[in-house]
């Protein structure tokens, strides 16, 4: 039953990813993009920066790489070594990044149409924070529902931090001026395609 229901699923979710880069393909700027942008940073203060820059960071090539072998590491001192081998394929999501990127090379946002509180010289399409955000916090969720044998009050505090970051990180790079919004569509639904990926190999492995 999971894996009928997991197929059509990602079967959905691929045609609406190439529906998307299609239309960003042809509009790579369009007034839709820029009037979500403009709309989010209308909120924008001095603290609310530093928060978005901070929760931005997960996402970086460096950090999220050290997340994952730390989170893998965990797993393993403590005997979940099925799961830490899972946490490391995590990692195949920046080859997936870089590819797609390379692919569609649709230019960053600019500051003629938002503010640039961070920028990056990479292509924009889809969103690498987003995807990697998707996958391993995700992932997390998952498995804080799955390995009963953690500690209730532990598995909680996990599940809260990743739902936090599932939600906000991608929005973060909204509000940083990083990614127009549509780059942010284009990585959660790549990243949700890895996600099914993953967690129907971590079921069919038991």
């Amino acid at each position: 039953m999971f894996k009928s229901r997991s197929t059509i699923l990602a079967i959905l979710i691929l045609l609406s990813f190439i529906l998307l880069a299609i239309f960003v393909s042809n509009n790579p700027i369009n007034e839709f993009d820029i009037s979500i942008s403009r709309f989010v940073q209308q909120y924008r203060n001095t603290n609310l920066d530093q928060l978005m820059i901070w929760i931005s960071a997960f996402g970086n090539v460096a950090v999220a790489f050290v997340a994952i072998v730390i989170t893998s590491l965990l797993f393993y001192i403590f005997k979940y070594k099925r799961e830490a081998l899972f946490i490391v394929a995590i990692s195949f999501t920046g080859l997936i990044t870089l590819s797609l990127k390379f692919l569609f090379s649709r230019p960053r946002p600019t500051n003629q149409h938002v503010t640039l509180i961070e920028s990056y010289q990479n292509h924009s399409f889809p969103s690498g924070h987003t995807l990697s955000y998707v996958v391993f916090f995700g992932f997390l969720i998952v498995l804080m529902q799955q390995l009963k044998s953690i500690p209730t009050y532990l598995r909680n505090i996990i599940s809260l931090f990743a739902y936090f970051m599932f939600i906000v990180g991608p929005l973060s790079r909204i509000y940083l001026g990083a990614h127009w919004f549509t780059d942010i569509i284009g990585g959660l639904l790549i990243g949700l395609l890895y996600l099914i990926f993953l967690i129907y190999c971590y079921r069919k492995s038991k």
